[in-house]
């Protein structure tokens, strides 16, 4: 075998023993997980239906790497942690990573380098990425098995802070800094991914929003006639012509309301009862009140819900409005409206763990690709933690955490003539729940 040319690195004595490193192992991966990564994706069939999206204008003759291989590449690099394209240039020749995407990883030729990965980037349409966000609608349908009777459409745009010349950058003064602000939009009860789209660093308008909610339920309706849909988002989405639409089309809505001169005289009863209650008390409380509002740009009147909370630090009130007429004000204000804060923890994971912010192509077709590549990761992830055993603490984990537990493993493979195998290290805390992934995965 030809001596490797790696460095020999010296570190601190061990009782008497010098205690070399050296990085020459081609057969030693640092992400043997990314195995159950391509059994779940073959599971749900992601990239697969991904690929099948994007129209391949290449010539049949020339290519070495094909787009579901490219995809596969980059969405389990995303997942195990490798968030930009220059990382395909490090693990294109990694024995876990060839055999996840599907070649052998002894004989078969490397994976795509980022300059190939780049240009399928900046090659693909917008119609490739309507295809695409159809395509992950159509996924969300599959995750169930059968329709259910409602479902929550939880919409937020986050801040993605830019410092290049991108299409579509903002001066926000909010954020004080130069960004996109896409859209993301979850399923509330599940956090399942349903889709996200690239945008401007500014406030949406109800056109944006609107746009949105048409692909959004006119797919969902298709597949399930009969179901129950809730919109939820912040006041920023509280517009006129949004509500008008909502109601349209047989849709839920409770959404946040900016504070108004009127909204305080219409609830100036329990403000009052409320500040007089902890004075004479002393203990923090909370107040409810409803009534029938509507500014002067609405087309009707609908109900309004205000949340007194009066503490030692003051007075804060908050309103929403709600298209739900009978449910009483506690319930629709805590357990419908504010439950949406579970969003927060959803695009946490989608943004920080798999820091999909890393939108740094000039062209917006190509950071609107980037984004699905990271929202496909989180589709499969989110698989990989509602597979494991729900007692589990893993079950509730964030994404970082199942990335170290079980995907970040040292994996030597072992190639034989009829079968690859990878051994994983014997010390492994969670190889208990790696095991029930597995056999999760070969038993449906």
């Amino acid at each position: 075998m030809q001596e490797s040319s790696a460095p020999v690195l010296s570190l601190t004595s061990i009782k008497g023993h010098e205690v070399q490193v050296r990085f020459d192992e081609p057969l030693v991966s640092s992400d043997g997980g990314a195995l159950l990564l391509q059994q779940i994706d073959q599971k749900l069939g992601v990239t697969e239906r991904l690929a099948g999206s994007i129209a391949d204008w290449r010539r049949k003759g020339s290519i070495a790497h094909l787009i579901s291989e490219m995809l596969r590449q980059r969405v389990y690099q995303i997942a195990c942690g490798y968030p930009d394209a220059n990382d395909c240039n490090s693990l294109r020749g990694d024995p876990v990573f060839k055999t996840a995407v599907g070649r052998h990883p002894v004989k078969d030729a490397d994976l795509a380098s980022q300059p190939t990965v780049t240009r399928l980037e900046n090659a693909v349409t917008a119609k490739d990425l309507l295809r695409m966000a159809y395509t992950f609608i159509d996924l969300f349908v599959a995750s169930y098995k059968t329709p259910p009777r409602s479902i929550i459409l939880d919409m937020d745009p986050t801040a993605d802070v830019v410092y290049g010349d991108q299409q579509l950058r903002l001066f926000n003064a909010f954020e004080d800094e130069y960004c996109l602000m896409p859209f993301h939009v979850y399923e509330g009860y599940s956090g399942k991914f349903i889709t996200t789209v690239l945008r401007p660093g500014k406030t949406p308008t109800a056109a944006e929003i609107i746009s949105v909610l048409k692909r959004i339920v006119r797919r969902l309706r298709k597949a399930w006639p009969n179901v129950i849909i809730l919109f939820r988002a912040d006041s920023h989405h509280t517009k006129p012509e949004v509500m008008d639409w909502l109601e349209a089309h047989d849709i839920r809505f409770s959404t946040g309301l900016c504070q108004n001169a009127k909204l305080n005289k219409m609830f100036a009863g329990t403000i009052g009862r409320a500040t007089r209650r902890f004075e004479r008390y002393g203990r923090p409380l909370r107040m409810y009140a409803s009534g029938y509002y509507a500014a002067g740009t609405w087309s009707r009147k609908r109900r309004v819900i205000c949340r007194v909370q009066v503490s030692a630090l003051g007075s804060d009130v908050r309103c929403i409005v709600t298209s739900q007429k009978t449910a009483e004000d506690k319930y629709l204000y805590e357990r419908v409206y504010c439950a949406r804060g579970r969003m927060e923890l959803f695009i946490k994971d989608h943004k920080s763990h798999l820091e999909s912010d890393r939108t740094s192509c000039t062209d917006k077709h190509a950071n609107q690709f980037r984004l699905f590549l990271h929202s496909a990761a989180y589709v499969i992830l989110h698989a990989m933690r509602n597979l494991l055993d729900q007692s589990s603490a893993l079950a509730k984990a964030q994404f970082d955490t199942l990335r170290l537990k079980l995907l970040k493993l040292g994996a030597r493979l072992e190639p034989m003539s009829r079968r690859l195998r990878f051994h994983l290290p014997a010390s492994c805390p969670e190889q208990n729940a790696f095991a029930h992934l597995v056999w999760v995965l070969n038993s449906t």
